[in-house]
């Protein structure tokens, strides 16, 4: 039975190269947006371990199910009681140099109930800056979207550059007619400050769906700088919550009578013409 209201937490971290460090700091936000009300809460990518070099990820990847990472999310949504939408994970992929950049997802007694590999890999260079990212070198791209049946409705998960490929999320809405969108993410500074609001808002505006964007803020070792401003937008496009700088976590209520309501009152979806292609296999 799908619950109507529903808390939803979006957790902010600013992660380095100690990963016991960061899963201390990430798993005290999600026991507090537990003690919110948070029926879900959801990471941002590479939650665990951020370093100056990309090749270092090699180090912590971890086999598809069991590992310190995995092990230590299973057992905080379990003991939280909530679902954890774990950010990003390298997972061992066929080639050793590069795992995939993997968004597993716990339900609220520690079980896993799925995994997304992040289908759309940064490799470009920040137009008027010197930033330049290859993320393809080090990370093997998955090729598959996820939709999970929870209680609160149907999650879909998408992985920070995924944001700006739009028929990605339509497909969650073609296939699986989703209700909330998971969205980890680690956005620069520069492309956050320019397109962070407005891709969210559009994620959700056309989907009329919720969006969790749970992101990395500040200064990374490298130098690297991350935009931060975690959110929660509703499916009209509006703001729900939205973080300050630095750790922490955001909350706000998916209401299901709304969203089902919005749909019937505003049946965009109903009114295509034109049919999105097939996603690739």
């Amino acid at each position: 039975m799908t619950t109507t209201k529903t808390r939803l937490a979006a957790i902010q971290l600013t992660s380095v190269a100690a990963t016991a460090g960061n899963m201390r700091v990430a798993r005290r936000l999600i026991e507090s947006a537990a003690q919110q009300g948070a029926a879900l809460a959801v990471l941002p990518e590479n939650f665990a371990f951020m370093a100056a070099s990309e090749s270092a990820r090699v180090a912590i990847a971890e086999p598809d199910g069991h590992g310190p990472i995995q092990d230590c999310l299973a057992a905080t949504a379990r003991d939280c009681g909530l679902w954890v939408v774990g950010g990003t994970i390298p997972i061992t992929s066929d080639d050793p140099q590069r795992p995939f950049a993997a968004c597993c997802v716990w339900d609220h007694e520690g079980r896993r109930v799925g995994r997304y590999d992040k289908i759309h890999l940064f490799d470009v260079r920040v137009p008027g800056s010197a930033e330049a990212y290859h993320e393809s070198h080090r990370t093997m791209a998955g090729s598959t979207p996820l939709v999970i049946q929870a209680p609160f409705g149907n999650l879909g998960v998408a992985v920070c550059y995924d944001l700006r490929f739009p028929e990605l999320f339509r497909s969650m809405l073609l296939e699986h007619e989703v209700n909330v969108i998971a969205l980890p993410a680690a956005f620069t500074q520069r492309t956050g400050q320019a397109h962070w609001h407005t891709l969210l808002k559009a994620r959700a505006i056309e989907n009329l769906a919720y969006v969790v964007a749970a992101a990395q803020s500040g200064e990374h070792p490298g130098g690297r700088l991350t935009y931060g401003h975690s959110m929660v937008v509703g499916p009209w496009g509006e703001v729900l919550a939205e973080a300050a700088d630095g750790a922490g976590v955001v909350t706000a209520t998916m209401d299901v009578d709304y969203l089902q309501q919005l749909r019937v009152q505003f049946p965009a979806l109903s009114h295509r013409r034109l049919q999105t292609p097939a996603m690739a296999s």
